[in-house]
């Protein structure tokens, strides 16, 4: 049976990777691209997500979506050193006759799950900016969507915490109002942290075989990579990245390769814990808090 998907994202290496990913998945009609600011600026995504689909005849539409947090984030900037001046590892990136939708991203979610309900499922592998301001727009979307899967956060598992800050993960940091929202929303959400994408590694040879067997894409990924790489390097010595994004992707394509586990999942969105992503066992009540 065909999936449909939105793919919300802040087009950076690792997210047009997954976006690739999806294109290629036989089993997903791919609906719609709904960006939002992050690894670069909002207008950078923006024609990022405008180039692959055009480059690559992805057959969806782009929505433009949040410039700007709904609260307290932890960066000011963006973080050109990972991604790149442009986001896409500084490759060229010219602009394309392709042009975004005038429905905004936001409202592109919710006319999309009030079409189909319960057929779509949305995957978000940047800051959760537009899905809480869908579900401000349309309360019922919990009821209305499929689901949803998101990389983001860190919980410990695999000795992995943050990645921004001792228990920070970038997308949440980004905009922990935003998360909190989102995962006490009552949505049905999987959530693929870095307990996950940071066991999965991604080296040298396997952007080289990408690029002499995988056709214009695997030659893209590989360019692409190369800043991505590069930076890992610096700071692991290693020539190798985590599959971020593209490990949210393959648990909508293959969940069977994951273990899970139910949990009620809060956001700190302020103070020296911003943006941490704190899980608590939801048959256990405790005497404060609200889970």
């Amino acid at each position: 049976m065909t999936r449909k998907v939105i793919f919300d994202t802040d087009i950076g290496i690792d997210d047009a990777m997954a976006l690739l990913f999806l294109h290629g998945a036989s089993e997903v009609d791919l609906i719609g691209i709904t960006t939002v600011f992050g690894n670069a600026s909002l207008a950078d995504v923006t024609r990022n997500a405008l180039y692959v689909k055009h480059r690559f005849a992805v057959d969806a539409a782009v929505h433009v979506g949040a410039g700007e947090s709904l609260g307290q984030s932890m960066f000011e900037g963006y973080p050109d050193f990972v991604h790149g001046d442009n986001g896409l590892g500084n490759i060229d990136v010219p602009d394309v006759e392709s042009m975004a939708s005038s429905t905004d991203a936001a409202d592109a979610i919710v006319a999309a799950v009030r079409q189909a309900p319960g057929e779509i499922t949305l995957i978000a592998v940047g800051r959760l900016t537009n899905i809480a301001t869908a579900l401000e727009r349309c309360p019922e979307l919990p009821e209305l969507a499929s689901e949803l899967v998101i990389m983001g956060g860190a919980f410990g598992f695999n000795g992995h915490r943050g990645n921004v800050s001792p228990v920070a993960e970038a997308n949440i940091a980004g905009d922990p109002l935003a998360a909190d929202r989102v995962f006490t929303s009552g949505l049905k959400t999987t959530i693929v942290g870095l307990d996950v994408t940071q066991e999965t590694i991604l080296d040298d040879s396997f952007f080289d075989d990408l690029r002499d067997n995988a056709g214009d894409a695997g030659g893209f990924v590989h360019d692409i990579s190369r800043h991505y790489v590069n930076f890992h390097e610096s700071s692991t010595g290693q020539r190798a990245c985590p599959m971020h994004d593209s490990s949210a992707v393959a648990y909508v394509l293959a969940p069977e390769l994951f273990e899970t586990r139910a949990a009620g999942v809060r956001v700190v969105t302020d103070g020296p814990a911003l943006g941490q992503t704190i899980w608590s066992d939801p048959e256990v009540r405790y005497e404060t808090g609200d889970w």
